[in-house]
């Protein structure tokens, strides 16, 4: 559950033979447009942001194994801040109807702090790949308990954060809150039907003594874990407790982008990316 410093995604060979050749395949010499994309931050979010770039992806069912995921997400989220742009309201869904709500220049202007992009870019990118973890407990003397849990394991992520001293506790916030983020944004169904019944409305019993999350409990945890995040000391210095605070503070916002996508570009297509 380690991550790294967000400065600028950085663009793989793969990633920059694609845009090259479908942006401008008539260039002759490539190797110095490649080393300009790279050089040329502006330049290079041009070249991702590409109406072209954003065509030949939704035409290809496997366009991961050619390009990064990180870029992949990169150029999905700018597509939406684009077509937010062209549209006043977005829609919001209960169980019974949907709400137009006027926030679409709120959402655009959310995407164009290059920070959140980037971040949203590199925490969907993350969670294309599920790993899994084996961590042993004391229970008393000469007794030790093993857990197998996931990194998508939300509770069990929550108690292991109780379990681990506060130095190792940033990487577990962020991550719970990215869940939360994550199944509100690109599987809000999943999160609706997990906690109700679809035909009767009803509340689904608890699993193993624990209730379910409802829609509700994951945007409020998600909050929560944005805000420890954002608090904790290493936050700091990793650049990342700015973003982690607009998070908090735009949680309800953040997952809407995420919608947008989820409907318009991948409404068939998102278990093709995510484990």
């Amino acid at each position: 559950m380690s991550f790294r410093k967000l400065k600028a995604l950085r663009l793989s060979g793969r990633d920059l033979d694609f845009l090259v050749e479908t942006v401008s395949p008539e260039v002759t010499d490539k190797a110095r447009l490649k080393q300009i994309i790279r050089e040329d931050e502006d330049f290079r979010n041009t070249f991702v942001a590409d109406p072209q770039v954003f065509r030949k992806l939704m035409d290809d069912d496997e366009i991961l194994l050619k390009i990064s995921p990180t870029l992949f997400f990169e150029i999905l989220l700018r597509r939406a801040a684009s077509d937010l742009s062209q549209v006043s309201y977005t829609l919001e869904k209960n169980r019974t109807m949907q709400i137009p709500i006027f926030d679409a220049k709120e959402l655009v202007e959310l995407l164009t702090r290059e920070s959140v992009l980037i971040y949203l870019a590199d925490m969907l990118s993350s969670l294309t790949r599920i790993e899994t973890y084996t961590v042993s407990f004391r229970i008393k003397k000469g007794t030790w308990k093993k857990i197998r849990f996931n990194d998508l394991d939300i509770r069990s992520l929550m108690s292991f954060c109780e379990a681990v001293e506060d130095e190792y506790r940033l990487g577990l916030y962020k991550r719970i809150a990215d869940i939360c983020l994550f199944i509100l944004g690109i599987f809000p169904d999943y999160a609706q039907r997990d906690y109700r019944y679809p035909l009767s409305g009803e509340v689904r019993p608890s699993m193993g003594g624990m209730p379910r999350f409802s829609p509700q409990d994951y945007e409020t945890e998600g909050q929560r874990f944005y805000q420890l995040a954002a608090e904790h000391p290493s936050a700091k210095d990793l650049h990342l407790s700015d973003v982690f605070g607009v998070l908090h503070a735009n949680f309800h916002k953040a997952r809407k982008p995420l919608n947008f996508i989820a409907e318009h570009y991948l409404p068939y297509k998102r278990h093709l990316f995510f484990a």
